[in-house]
């Protein structure tokens, strides 16, 4: 049983910096790409400016360890951890009688998540505040140990699903229309590559629908609708391609740890299963915590407690649902950007469904990805709105100079890719996009379900209907 960090153990704190590069102007304007590891052991590739950003991220990490272990001496080790600080609420809930020093806390903790937890730090305090220690005390002691046991070996229908998905029921969905937040990021990007001058959205649809198909059948990796059922991914394949070439994820260990976590899950909540994001979520999570049990804990939170429900469940209308809301919140705080994207025909779920279902695991470098969920499992999903507008409103200039949706894409995903300051982001992100609260989110949630569950009830309907015909 995976236990400790084992070939994982980068010993973050103790790491040696990069070598500080220091380029001439010429190898600046040559835009000389060089290969470095991060933080957490990822190889990136990147410009000689993106090594000297990482190593003032290093150096920023330090700096901020500091801060933590100094408060660590003066208030006690569990200092942020006072009956009255309350983590997923709407900034802190604090009544009037309170003790001063717990209102400090609460505002110096807020302030301290947002500047970012010490990696060292971080399986603590997550697991902390973000409410999985507590749901892990309402269970026995051997819970996990005792799940991963009953599951090992076990054939049920959800692991037929998995390991065997049905490739007709696939070629019957795909008839009835395959949702946009379904495809993947790579087909949409090819076909709008290919259709770079075309008005017509039906057709764009059309096109990413055939380039899905394909690339899903390949890999057996959709999740989609099945009469009410969900196809799952065949997680011997998608093991694999969970971030290959990590020295400890890309490893038979690592691979056998994944699984476990995964599998667990998938029968602790049935309705939920397995759905394609949870492998980078659940593979990031294991790299941080630092045994296997903590990371199953810590994506049992995640998914019951700090993400909207129904994200990963049968149709997804969770997801459905966000999508939405996301394209609201656009035009309200980047109305120049969301009139010109809608000019392009241009859907934001072509982009902004792999960062809400991999909550940027697969989008942004390792630390600035955890930076965001520093802030995510303390203040909640909230977080997630405010990234993806800021991801937006960072390149608002760019953006509006593009004809194409190829274009804007190709922007949005450099742009990602490249973030190695989680501050930059960060500060555009809680700074300059304004306010949002809890509050409002789930006013515009209620207010997008009955499209959603109508839109998603049309299909079933037409998939029924191809069922019927075929059997005839």
């Amino acid at each position: 049983m995976y236990q400790t960090h084992s070939q994982r153990e980068f010993a973050i704190e103790f790491q040696p910096q990069i070598h500080i590069l220091r380029p001439s102007i010429h190898s600046r304007r040559a835009n000389i790409v060089v290969k470095f590891q991060d933080l957490y052991g990822f190889t990136v590739e990147g410009n000689v400016d993106d090594v000297n950003i990482l190593n003032e991220v290093r150096e920023k990490v330090r700096q901020q360890g500091r801060v933590w272990w100094a408060l660590e001496a003066s208030k006690g080790a569990n200092w942020y951890l006072q009956p009255q600080v309350s983590s997923l609420t709407e900034g802190i809930a604090l009544k009037s009688s309170l003790k001063l020093s717990n209102l400090t806390n609460a505002i110096t903790l807020k302030r301290l998540i947002r500047k970012g937890i010490p990696p060292v730090l971080r399986p603590k305090v997550w697991f902390s505040l973000s409410g999985a220690a507590k749901k892990k005390s309402t269970v026995p002691e051997s819970y996990y140990s005792d799940l991963i046991k009953a599951v090992e070996g076990k054939v049920t229908a959800a692991t037929k699903q998995i390991d065997h998905p049905d490739v007709l029921d696939l070629l019957a969905m795909c008839s009835a229309g395959i949702p946009d937040f379904f495809r993947k990021d790579r087909s949409r990007y090819i076909v709008a590559e290919f259709l770079p001058c075309s008005s017509k959205s039906n057709s764009l649809s059309l096109f990413a629908s055939l380039m899905s198909l394909v690339e899903d059948m390949l890999f057996c990796c959709l999740n989609t609708l099945n009469g009410g059922k969900k196809l799952l991914y065949c997680f011997p394949i998608d093991l694999p391609r969970t971030f290959p070439g990590h020295p400890w994820l890309d490893t038979p260990e690592g691979h056998a740890a994944l699984r476990r976590v995964l599998v667990g899950y998938s029968f602790r909540d049935s309705d939920v299963g397995y759905c394609q994001g949870l492998n980078y979520v659940a593979a990031l999570l294991l790299l941080v915590m630092k045994t296997e049990e903590d990371a199953f804990w810590m994506l049992a939170v995640l998914l019951e407690n700090v993400l909207v429900s129904d994200c990963y469940t049968n149709n997804l209308s969770g997801c459905h649902v966000e999508q939405r809301v996301f394209q609201d919140l656009l035009v309200k705080k980047c109305p120049r950007i969301a009139t010109h994207l809608e000019e392009l025909e241009f859907d934001v779920s072509l982009v902004a469904t792999e960062w809400f279902l991999c909550l940027f695991s697969k989008s942004l470098p390792s630390e600035t990805t955890l930076r965001v969920w520093d802030v995510l499992f303390y203040e909640g999903a909230k977080v997630l709105f405010h990234v993806a507008l800021a991801i937006f409103k960072m390149k608002e200039e760019e953006l509006l100079q593009t004809h194409h949706v190829g274009d804007v894409i190709n922007i949005l995903q450099k742009t990602t890719h490249h973030l190695f300051d989680p501050d930059e982001l960060l500060t555009v992100a809680f700074d300059k996009i304004g306010s949002m609260t809890t509050n409002t989110i789930s006013k515009e949630r209620k207010k997008q379900e009955p499209a959603v569950m109508a839109e998603l009830d049309q299909r079933l309907r037409r998939l029924n209907s191809i069922k019927m015909d075929d059997e005839k």
